[in-house]
């Protein structure tokens, strides 16, 4: 399995922009579907988005047309580009990678997550 760091987190203000990135350890990274979920303190953590191993993404409606996610597996790295940001996007940010190589799904139950990263905080305010 790979090790995952995020950075990129911080504070801004509502309709602005931020870009989380993680970095993975290993080289089998491009085997892996790779992605983000997000915690609220007292709640669940919930998908956000994740990228397959063959570079289709897949979003939360609730992002959708506001996020963008990207690979670069010759850096072994994931970002997530967030656009408009709302109130309701503050949370911590965990990257995450699915513990099946070559996984048939876009999605990532935190059932299969393999690895998961540290988090990051993004604060937006309105």
């Amino acid at each position: 399995q790979v090790q995952l760091v995020e950075s990129g987190g911080g504070l801004v203000q509502a309709g602005g922009s931020l870009r989380l990135s993680c970095a993975a350890s290993g080289d089998t990274f491009y085997t892996y579907t790779v992605g983000w979920f997000r915690q609220v303190p007292g709640k669940e953590r919930e998908f956000v988005a994740s990228i397959k191993w063959s570079g289709s993404p897949y979003y939360a409606d609730s992002v959708k047309g506001r996020f963008t996610i990207a690979r670069d597996n010759a850096k072994n790295t994931v970002s997530l580009e967030m656009n408009n940001l709302e109130p309701e996007d503050t949370a911590v940010y965990f990257c995450a990678a699915d513990r099946r190589p070559y996984s048939a799904g876009y999605y990532i139950n935190q059932g299969d997550v393999g690895s998961w990263g540290r988090g990051t905080q993004v604060t937006v305010s309105s």
